[in-house]
């Protein structure tokens, strides 16, 4: 939400907002839903590799955060109690599934498509690789993982985003990498 003093605006941060949205200001939610459901699709998409599951996913977390925002009990975490409940729906979605899911190549943003056709070939393949080697991590894993690589979180905060400390994140994230790496190994 920006608001104008004349000719500047003034982009308004996390904490403001979630203190408007408290006092019943539905557009400073609307602002928050926009400043963070691309983020929580990316992530739920990559988790669950299923783009209809991460969209309910996605829309579950922001209606859970709308109705529990009077718990929120720092007004700047929101983000990270954002993450949270994105990532423990995902994990759940995961848990119920008896085997993994086939990939959905629709569930990853498509690489750019102006390059030359055999680079854009190889990157597809590439990123396919990547997906499929992604449903291989356990479910803890690819969360953490994908927090620390794809939305750049700090280790501590993927600790309490996925209830663990910050050296357990250190070792998944230490062997998603190794496993990645030996699975990627062919495309380097």
């Amino acid at each position: 939400m920006k608001v104008s003093d004349g000719a500047a605006s003034v982009e308004l941060d996390d904490a403001t907002l979630v203190d408007r949205v408290r006092d019943g200001d539905v557009r400073a939610y609307e602002q928050l839903v926009l400043r963070y459901q691309g983020a929580m699709f990316r992530l739920a998409s990559r988790m669950v590799a299923d783009r209809s599951e991460a969209e309910d996913i996605v829309q579950e977390a922001f209606l859970t955060a709308w109705r529990r925002i009077g718990q929120l009990q720092d007004d700047n975490a929101f983000a990270g109690w954002l993450y949270r409940m994105t990532t423990n729906r995902c994990l759940n979605v995961l848990r119920a599934r008896q085997i993994p899911a086939d990939v959905d190549p629709d569930s990853t943003e498509s690489p750019r498509t102006d390059t030359r056709p055999e680079h854009a070939a190889q990157v597809n393949s590439q990123l396919e690789a990547l997906t499929a080697a992604l449903q291989e991590l356990t479910p803890e894993q690819r969360a953490c993982w994908l927090l620390r690589e794809v939305h750049g979180r700090s280790y501590e905060e993927i600790g309490e985003i996925v209830g663990t400390n910050p050296t357990a994140v250190r070792g998944r994230i230490a062997r998603a990498r190794a496993q990645l790496a030996e699975v990627m190994k062919p495309w380097r």
